[in-house]
């Protein structure tokens, strides 16, 4: 049966309405460190089922000169998955949910985010570890706690693509090694479509709410003041329309990405003077080499002549040494992280540009289009 399950690809990411909520809960209470923690359900027919969540347990740090280190706590915390005192944890709870008849299967674990920067090497070594030791079939889910705070959720499913996950177990990202395999930064993460699933029970109980919404026709705003007005009589309604959606005023949460993606290219640049460093040294190094060989020849041609033992041609690699290539994994990560940051800033440059031309006859009545 596994292996006929192994011979199915994993078409998309169906996660519980619970399972959300838990996510959210736990990512937001820990904002702004990072939130870990894994995922049981069921694998059917290419649909991987996360039917229930469970944190990871948080280790307090020792405080130094009475302030704590929001760094440190956020890097131990985006390792956890892979610590081996969590390993243990999560296997107590798997079977712990086996005694009482639940889902209790690896499906993968979940990690917050904050402005979309997720792509790191913790990542990418907590899915390269779940993928290979612990279930093949496996998937990293991000929760954007930024994204989801300007009103839209930000939970995503993500994979290591198979040529990946084989340049890294070889663990050579040189530029020969990258051109052998054509690895690109496309191919590192491999997104699945996610879709949030409600039990029949939870569906019947929105349908039997008491507040109905409004049957008359609702009038437009007729400035921008007025989207931030709310109706008193209707702030009890969990379903009532409410112009929230039509918020104009996240102009900060696109300047800060512009923000992460200039560092982004910054650092993209310092990677490329770095490799771009390495290859003067090595064309020095080599010519060196050259020269050494060239001379080394000559001298046993004069040997030769005079019947005397040739000297040995190969004992540059004990006078020379040549520099060691940076690893490129980091400039892909980097690279990766760049063209997340750029889909993101124009998916809310598009949905700005949409509530702008929709607003814009109100805004601005003298300026209408024929």
């Amino acid at each position: 049966m596994a292996d006929v399950l192994k011979d199915v690809l994993l078409r998309s990411v169906q996660v519980e309405a619970l399972v959300v909520m838990k996510i959210i809960k736990h990512c937001s209470q820990t904002f702004p460190t990072t939130a870990t923690g894994f995922l049981v359900g069921m694998d059917v027919q290419g649909t991987l089922q996360a039917t229930n969540s469970f944190p990871f347990p948080t280790t307090d740090l020792p405080s130094t000169d009475g302030h704590h280190d929001n760094n440190a706590a956020s890097n131990l915390a985006a390792a956890a998955p892979r610590a081996k005192v969590n390993a243990a944890y999560q296997y107590e709870m798997i079977r712990n949910l086996r005694e009482v008849n639940i889902d209790a299967n690896n499906v993968g674990w979940y990690t917050s985010a904050n402005m979309g920067n997720f792509v790191t090497l913790n990542m990418i070594e907590n899915q390269y570890y779940y993928q290979k030791d612990l279930n093949e079939r496996t998937v990293a889910i991000v929760h954007d706690v930024s994204r989801s705070s300007q009103g839209s959720l930000g939970l995503r499913a993500f994979r290591l693509s198979q040529p990946f996950m084989t340049a890294y177990k070889e663990g050579k990202f040189t530029t020969e090694s990258l051109q052998k395999s054509n690895l690109r930064h496309q191919d590192i993460l491999v997104e699945l479509p996610l879709h949030i699933h409600n039990s029949h029970l939870l569906t019947s109980f929105l349908h039997q709410l008491p507040s109905k919404p409004p049957t008359t026709e609702i009038p437009f705003p007729t400035d921008l003041a007025a989207l931030s007005v709310k109706d008193q009589n209707n702030q009890g309604a969990p379903l009532f329309p409410n112009f929230d959606s039509l918020d104009l005023s996240i102009d900060p949460f696109l300047e800060k990405s512009c923000d992460l993606l200039l560092d982004s290219i910054e650092t993209h640049h310092t990677e490329l003077n770095n490799y771009q460093y390495y290859q003067r040294q090595l064309g020095r190094e080599q010519a060196k080499i050259t020269a050494w060989q060239l001379k080394r020849k000559a001298e046993n041609a004069s040997r030769v002549l005079t019947k005397q033992a040739p000297l040995p041609e190969d004992e540059w690699t004990k006078l020379f040494k040549l520099p060691q290539e940076p690893n490129r994994l980091e400039v892909i990560l980097n690279s990766r992280q760049v063209e997340q940051y750029a889909r993101q800033i124009d998916g809310f440059t598009a949905a700005v540009s949409g509530k702008m031309f929709a607003v814009r006859s109100n805004l601005m009545p003298g300026d209408t289009e024929p």
